[in-house]
């Protein structure tokens, strides 16, 4: 199958090796164009991997029957509508970033959207990634015309496993969602490990209070308890992770944000629910993000 992934992070990268390996035709997909791209990943498989692979090849991205998006989430919507003309109308455009709501940023696009959430943990210094932990990747149509793609799943799932298909996929996009609203900004708040937040128990039980309000009024039905112990599940199985909105924020790079707890806010809007707790923690982030954004070279637009 011919593939193009856009952004060449830490995932993207991780996605071109693996689509690689079975032997599909990949190129990367670059906002800075050039012609290749260099990958190299520790512990891929358990040695090491590096291969160069094509890059802004228009004419592959034309017939690409795939287009994995592996961007920030607000990086999307642009790279997405920036691209667009160039692809076939009938290729699916798979989102798997952290955080909801970029799709509702597109101009009206033709094209099969899919969304995904992984938890493969992944990061890149000085042009290496470094490979840590092995997840999994979870997909399903969020347009009509996407239904009929579940055979994504199996392809994908062959190259780096695992991968399952959902027929509603917004109920897992949820979980994840909640996920990233406790471990992503209390790891900035303490400076510290994924683990640690072992230790903050019941600030994590307030926040999830919170979101599990905004999440019965979406109608994604889960409980308040069931909602703890996946978080504090996740946090056990990747104690030794540092959660990327931190690696950001240490980096002094945009985060996430706005597409995590701003988005839980802009739904706890809708139904008029207090999120008290997570919004003193969304404003935290925002003002960490402000003493380094006149050195940032990102300046995206307010998602608050």
């Amino acid at each position: 199958m011919k593939i193009t992934v856009l952004g060449c992070g830490a995932i993207g990268k991780l996605w071109l090796a693996a689509l690689s390996q079975k032997n599909h035709h990949v190129q990367g997909w670059l906002r800075v164009p050039q012609p290749v791209i260099s990958v190299q990943i520790e512990n891929f498989n358990g040695l090491v991997f590096k291969q160069q692979f094509p890059a802004n090849d228009e004419k592959h991205l034309a017939e690409s029957k795939l287009l994995l998006v592996c961007l920030k989430a607000w990086q999307v919507s642009d790279a997405v509508n920036h691209i667009a003309d160039k692809l076939s109308p009938n290729c699916p455009i798979l989102l798997l970033h952290n955080g909801m709501g970029t799709q509702e940023e597109f101009a009206p696009l033709p094209n099969p959207i899919l969304l995904g959430v992984t938890t493969h943990g992944a990061y890149r210094k000085n042009d290496i990634v470094h490979y840590k932990s092995q997840g999994m990747t979870h997909i399903g149509a969020i347009t009509t015309n996407a239904n009929k793609f579940s055979n994504l799943a199996d392809v994908l799932h062959c190259a780096l496993p695992d991968v399952a298909w959902h027929n509603e996929i917004q109920a897992v996009s949820w979980m994840k969602l909640a996920v990233n609203c406790v471990i992503n900004p209390l790891t900035v708040i303490y400076d510290c490990k994924n683990g640690e937040l072992r230790h903050h128990h019941a600030q994590i039980q307030a926040l999830c209070d919170e979101i599990y309000q905004v999440m019965k009024h979406d109608n994604i039905h889960t409980t308040q308890q069931t909602l703890v112990d996946y978080v504090m599940n996740v946090i056990e199985q990747t104690a030794e992770n540092y959660s990327s909105m931190l690696q950001d924020i240490r980096a002094q790079r945009h985060t996430e944000i706005d597409y995590i707890t701003g988005f839980l806010m802009r739904r706890a809007r809708v139904h008029g629910l207090p999120i008290t707790e997570n919004i003193n923690v969304y404003h935290y982030i925002k003002r960490k993000e402000e003493e380094y954004k006149p050195l940032s070279p990102y300046l995206p637009r307010s998602r608050q």
